[in-house]
């Protein structure tokens, strides 16, 4: 994370990956071996998990622990090109739940 030298105030990342250009979430079938995270890296991804598949239960909780953080996951993030937007997430409430639908909206 740091060798991406993030300028300080940037409060949200969003991380356009491999995982678009092999359009992964227009696929029917779950693809395991997309890029993600293992558990010392935190951000939002554009695939339905933050988390590598093979270390999804440890990155997850390090994320739950820490509260800082929100996950976002499962971003259609097609014809985005790297720049600085807003991004707003309007979360659908449900009670009892750690992860809810959301509806995000990004503003250049």
């Amino acid at each position: 994370m740091k060798s991406l030298k993030i300028p300080r105030g940037v409060h949200r990342v969003l991380f356009k990956t491999l995982n678009t250009d092999r359009r992964l979430m227009h696929r029917k079938k779950f693809a395991s071996d997309f890029t993600g995270l293992k558990k010392d890296g935190h951000s939002g991804l554009d695939y339905l998990s933050v988390s590598a598949y093979d270390d999804a239960a440890p990155t997850h909780h390090i994320f739950l622990r820490n509260r800082e953080i929100v996950l976002v996951e499962g971003l259609n993030l097609d014809g985005i090109k790297p720049g600085k937007y807003t991004v707003h997430c309007l979360p659908t409430r449900m009670v009892g739940a750690d992860g809810c639908p959301t509806r995000c909206i990004l503003t250049a």
